[in-house]
């Protein structure tokens, strides 16, 4: 598992567009860096309003919280401005086209923390910023396996090597399923409950198929056949039914399990695979039986009931 760390130039290069930055102070600080920090009650808050108590790593200073430092008392606002820029801050934005007072300039100077200015509105700031690091500062993990999108949700295929993944993966993709990654993709937990899978760039496309060697999907089947990312719902894992024992499977309710990826519980399906087996099929209909179950059906609970009607009017 990594965290990604960003640094305060490379937020500026990515955002000065969008976010209609520009230098004020604090050149020097460019370097200075950004990333989640674990603390005894979580992760410190990346980006917010001016927060002296608990302070951001990014404080954007609107109209509201200007004015509030300006109705100080001397004193009051020196030692203010002085804790914004030798706290934890890594950037100081001033928002809605404001001025920033002199004093803050001078410090921001002087500790080499980054001041920047925008003309948009702070909670237009915070809302981009924080999508921004959602994506670029969440903890990711690799995982073996082929990642595809089967009916519409992203289903990771593991099992041993040479179990068959890539072979049930084409023939998913020739039903009309998307691939993601093949043999390492990557999950960034981008939000509490989400899971978000991508393919490193150097395997985009690409499907190694034992005898067949690698195949470039998207130049085959055409550009339908790739998905670029998807969030993981599933995991279907592929064992050789030599290994799988009776007390492994639940004749009624079938294989499933949680496995935990990134602190997410990820519904898990084993299914045996043996000669004659139409795994492509049977993927299918696992994915559609996952899908009911996420809306409240259960068959084998359905089954069960049905039997007790049928006791009770044919004792």
């Amino acid at each position: 598992m990594t965290i990604e760390t960003l640094t305060v130039r490379h937020v500026v290069e990515a955002m000065e567009e969008r976010l209609a930055l520009r230098w004020v102070a604090g050149h020097q600080g460019s370097e200075r860096r950004i990333a989640h920090q674990a603390t005894p009650h979580g992760s410190t808050s990346l980006v917010g309003h001016l927060n002296i108590i608990h302070p951001n790593q990014i404080q954007v200073l609107g109209p509201d919280e200007m004015r509030y430092l300006w109705n100080l008392r001397k004193n009051s606002q020196r030692d203010i401005l002085e804790q914004l820029v030798n706290g934890t801050a890594a950037i100081l934005i001033v928002t809605d086209g404001l001025a920033a007072q002199p004093e803050l300039c001078a410090l921001a100077d002087k500790q080499s923390v980054p001041l920047l200015a925008t003309t948009l509105h702070g909670h237009e700031i915070i809302n981009i910023l924080r999508y921004f690091f959602s994506d670029k500062l969440a903890e990711t993990v690799t995982l073996h396996g082929v990642f595809m999108e089967v009916l519409g949700i992203g289903v990771l295929l593991t099992g041993e090597s040479a179990i068959g993944k890539s072979e049930l993966a084409l023939e998913l993709i020739s039903r009309g399923h998307r691939l993601i990654a093949d043999d390492a993709p990557e999950f960034a937990r981008i939000a509490p409950d989400i899971l978000r899978g991508t393919c490193p760039p150097v395997l985009e496309n690409f499907l190694e198929v034992r005898g067949l060697g690698v195949l470039n999907i998207r130049a085959m089947y055409g550009d339908s056949a790739i998905k670029t990312s998807k969030y993981l719902r599933l995991i279907i894992d592929l064992k050789d039914q030599v290994d799988v024992t009776f007390a492994d499977i639940d004749r009624l309710h079938g294989g499933r399990c949680n496995r935990e990826v990134l602190g997410l519980k990820v519904p898990v399906i084993t299914l045996p695979v043996a000669s004659g087996r139409n795994l492509a099929v049977m993927v299918e209909a696992a994915v559609r039986n996952h899908l009911l179950r996420l809306r409240g059906y259960f068959a084998a609970d359905d089954l069960a009931a049905r039997q007790r009607r049928q006791m009770q009017i044919d004792p």
